[in-house]
């Protein structure tokens, strides 16, 4: 970021790495008292919508620092809570990229990796993610230091998220398909090949994680986050708004939680997901063949699951055992 926002990226850095919630809340109000917040909330309009977004990844990393992940900015129980500029710098980005919260993590995670390698052309990062190596923008470990547990988790979801392409790909294949159309055990088939790769680069991922370090302020991050359903990543979200497995498991309530830490067009888009492939659903109450490829979709979406949670379990704790054993 440049000009005036250099502030902000400094702010999110240093949040980072603090030791605890209360140093993070005191750098918010430093900022403050300087008139920082307030001259960033004055230039928020003028900013490009990328940029929007690298600023919203930023805000993100303060607000669960201080532990505000679960406030609405807008709501009036926030200022008895966290600082009032800063709500208002929060509110003012939210509306400028049409999300009203988003502290979700793997969500924003993609704002945060850049290649190592500068590409001589602009490149979507889930292509860049597939095939060069990615260095954090803003790192939840010192400079000079190994990546943390943190760092890795999200370099995780990222990953997850750009060889995931294919399974929203999927997903919309399925979309208004009948249970009986000969092109649906095909997609479905092509489903689980595509999860049981992810939950394999999962796999693949979980040795350097576990040898990552740890603080104590990572892991009340992680478990904050946790709690409001804001690990969630889209990918998953797609595979389960497909298979039903998440309605059926979560409820209704449960779900739209899950979700609420989305963009409002990709809400959008999971809801239609769930409308539009509920016939392909009713292959769970069948016999036969085509019904056995969709149990076995469902199966392996399971497996994915249960290996991120893992993956998440390990980053916020430490572990005693391998990751294969908890997966």
């Amino acid at each position: 970021m440049i000009g005036t926002w250099t502030r902000l990226d400094a702010m999110a850095r240093a949040a980072a790495i603090v030791p605890d919630r209360e140093a993070a809340v005191a750098l918010v109000e430093r900022a403050h008292r300087a008139d920082e917040l307030s001259a960033l909330r004055q230039r928020v309009s003028r900013l490009s919508l990328r940029n929007a977004e690298a600023a919203a990844m930023r805000i993100a990393v303060i607000a669960v620092s201080c532990g505000w992940c679960g406030l609405d900015p807008q709501a009036p129980a926030a200022r008895e809570v966290a600082d009032g500029a800063f709500l208002d710098l929060w509110a003012a980005i939210a509306h400028r990229i049409d999300h009203d919260q988003f502290v979700a993590l793997p969500t924003l995670a993609l704002h945060n990796w850049v290649p190592e390698r500068k590409p001589r052309r602009h490149i979507p990062i889930d292509q860049l993610a597939r095939t060069e190596v990615l260095v954090p923008i803003v790192r939840w470990a010192p400079e000079g230091q190994p990546l943390s547990r943190l760092d890795r988790l999200m370099l995780a979801a990222t990953r997850l998220e750009a060889h995931g392409i294919w399974l929203f790909r999927l997903a919309e294949t399925l979309a208004g398909r009948s249970p009986d159309d000969s092109s649906t055990p095909t997609a479905l088939r092509r489903l689980v090949r595509v999860q049981h790769a992810l939950r394999a680069q999962l796999l693949a991922e979980a040795a350097e994680l576990t040898a990552a370090p740890a603080t104590p302020q990572q892991r009340a991050v992680l478990g904050a986050l946790a709690e409001q359903g804001a690990l969630e990543p889209p990918v998953l979200q797609a595979a389960e708004a497909v298979l039903g497995i998440g309605g059926r498991r979560m409820g209704e309530g449960r779900r739209q939680m899950m979700r609420r830490h989305l963009p409002a067009q990709h809400r959008a888009w999971l809801s239609a997901m769930d409308r539009h492939c509920a016939p392909v659903r009713t292959l769970a109450h069948r016999g036969g063949p085509d019904a056995a490829i969709y149990r076995e979709a469902q199966e392996s979406l399971i497996a994915l699951r249960r290996t991120y949670t893992a993956l998440v379990q390990a980053a916020a704790r430490p572990t005693t055992g391998p990751l294969t054993a908890a997966a």
